[in-house]
């Protein structure tokens, strides 16, 4: 039951908000079903079950982002993560996802001041001689300042909103809960995997309410790119950035979603889309690290063609092995070899029950209608969004790092695009592909994989007889277990638990009744009677148990 799992009552006013807010957007029988509504009951919390005419009329995909927005920031920064799943939903629901905006109004200045100057240690007029009170932007978790060092530097304050961190562990508590109950009781929602996806947004959203680790991913990032002057990261200002601020350099160029002040600027289209491709394919394929985010907000243009990337609070981190399959994938759709594309997905399905012979089929049409189509007008993001819902129609999902990508990847050639409708995705990848594949079957590399696996399993035989020796050990002292746990046989367990307390207290209750009937018959003992009453009275309250009981479980 939902409310045992709760446990905590500190958490109950929101979950009553997140309650209401589903029911309004018409979603009360998943409340039901998973038992929200009957644990606020018991709680004294009225719940009304009554859909707005408006909001009937929205289609699921349109709902579920409204109910997001009105849950608050946790929610809106999950809708975000989910518009990266696009392996677990199709494009309507991603494309309604994707409008979820971060943004929330500013909170006055003298709000911030208190947290502001406590973790600059000294009032923020002593560092910064010029400070802009009013926000420059704000957002569900932090708002951004304007301010000017004492040499005259522009730099930004990214502050953390005062008491957000206790809502957001509240609500990540209430998201664990929730997912597990869901994958327990709704089994058709199970395909959406939702204990992975809460678990990824639980890391995802800690690591971005930590500004000091976007102040280390904007660093590492900008290492890589040392000797590409043409791509342009904030500079981090340490002395005053940590958990809760973030001071970096301000960037003042043209936003990536003006595109009528980068022609007025002179600036080239295409060199830009070249560049910014290749900054990002560099990332994915080279460095393993990126930007997971390269959206046209996230993007400025500077003079000289020169890119700059900010906002580093979503990243992604793909391991030499992703980094080749990654390539064998991209490679295998642009030369149109069907057969890696499969030998990958198979690999990413990550030993999922699949019918291998129901997809290879699918995967050789899918790569044989790209056959003969010239390599300039291959829409590298529109085949892996195809490819992707071929893994959705098999009910397979991809690792969340993979995923992450994917959507990233679908951004970038967007964003190419939308600055040279000619932009070539696919000829600015080919060769970072080749030379990933290269890099890979090098002879130094091929010498270090060995190594490594003969070390790994010398590791493995050497640590075999202590293993066997423990194994032998325990089971000698009777101390081998072996543990199955089936949920349905431990569901039908509790409610065999049940029925037999029922039946234990309807004897019990039986026996006060007749006990008491015999002793008040007898006239001739004083205070006899009175004992019997007493009989009467416990056997009434172990019979009103008893039916509530069975009220309350057929309910459920």
């Amino acid at each position: 039951m939902l409310w045992q799992a709760i446990g905590a009552v500190r958490d109950l006013g929101r979950l009553h908000d997140i309650a209401s807010v589903l029911i309004r957007y018409g979603f009360g029988d998943l409340v039901r079903r998973i038992g929200m509504a009957g644990a606020l009951e018991r709680a004294g919390r009225a719940l009304h079950w009554h859909e707005p005419e408006e909001l009937a009329r929205l289609e699921p995909p349109a709902r579920v982002r409204r109910a997001l927005e009105e849950l608050g920031p946790s929610f809106v920064k999950l809708g975000q993560i989910l518009a990266t799943r696009v392996d677990l939903f199709p494009p309507e629901w991603i494309a309604e996802f994707s409008k979820l905006q971060d943004a929330a109004p500013a909170i006055p200045f003298a709000e911030l001041l208190p947290q502001l100057t406590e973790d600059l240690g000294e009032p923020p007029e002593a560092i910064f001689p010029r400070l802009e009170m009013q926000a420059l932007a704000a957002a569900s978790l932090a708002q951004v300042h304007r301010a000017w060092l004492a040499d005259g530097t522009a730099v930004i304050l990214k502050v953390r909103r005062p008491g957000i961190r206790p809502i957001v562990e509240a609500d990540l508590r209430l998201l664990a809960r929730l997912a597990e109950i869901v994958e327990a009781e709704a089994p058709e929602l199970r395909r959406y995997r939702p204990r992975e996806v809460v678990r990824h947004f639980t890391l995802s959203l800690r690591r971005e309410l930590d500004f000091s680790a976007e102040g280390r991913s904007a660093e590492r990032i900008a290492a890589n790119f040392a000797a590409h002057p043409e791509i342009v990261v904030p500079r981090i200002h340490w002395p005053w950035t940590g958990g809760r601020l973030n001071v970096q350099d301000y960037v003042e160029g043209i936003a990536g979603r003006d595109l009528a002040a980068v022609d007025a600027a002179g600036l080239d289209r295409r060199l830009l889309a070249r560049r910014g491709a290749r900054a990002v394919l560099k990332m994915m394929l080279e460095d393993g690290f990126f930007h997971a985010d390269p959206h046209p907000g996230n993007v400025f243009y500077l003079p000289d063609n020169r890119i700059a990337f900010i906002d580093f609070g979503m990243v992604g981190r793909l391991s030499e092995e992703r980094r080749y399959q990654l390539a064998v994938l991209l490679h295998g759709l642009v030369s149109h070899d069907a057969e890696k594309v499969a030998e990958v997905l198979l690999d990413w399905s990550g030993g999922a029950e699949i019918d291998s012979e129901t997809l290879q089929p699918e995967i050789d049409a899918f790569v044989d209608q790209y056959h003969g189509v010239p390599l300039k007008n291959l829409d590298l993001g529109a085949m892996l969004s195809d490819l992707v819902a071929i893994l959705r129609e098999h009910g397979l999902t991809l690792p969340p790092d993979l995923a992450l990508l994917i959507k990233a990847f679908i951004a970038l050639e967007g964003l190419g695009r939308q600055l040279d409708p000619d932009f070539d995705m696919a000829g600015e990848a080919t060769p970072f592909l080749e030379r990933v594949l290269l890099a890979h079957a090098a002879p130094g590399a091929l010498v270090w994989r060995g190594w490594r696996a003969l070390r790994d399993t010398l590791a493995l035989v050497a640590g075999l007889p202590q293993d066997l020796r423990q194994l032998l050990r325990a089971a000698r002292r009777g101390k081998l277990l072996v543990q199955v746990e089936v949920l349905p046989l431990k569901h039908f367990g509790d409610r065999l638990d049940r029925a037999a307390s029922r039946l234990a207290i309807s004897v019990v209750t039986a026996a006060l009744i007749i006990g008491s009937a015999i002793v008040m018959t007898v006239e001739r003992e004083p205070g006899l009677p009175s004992f019997g009453l007493l009989g009467f009275i416990a056997a009434v309250i172990g019979g009103i148990w008893v039916l509530f009981s069975i009220w309350r479980g057929g309910k459920g």
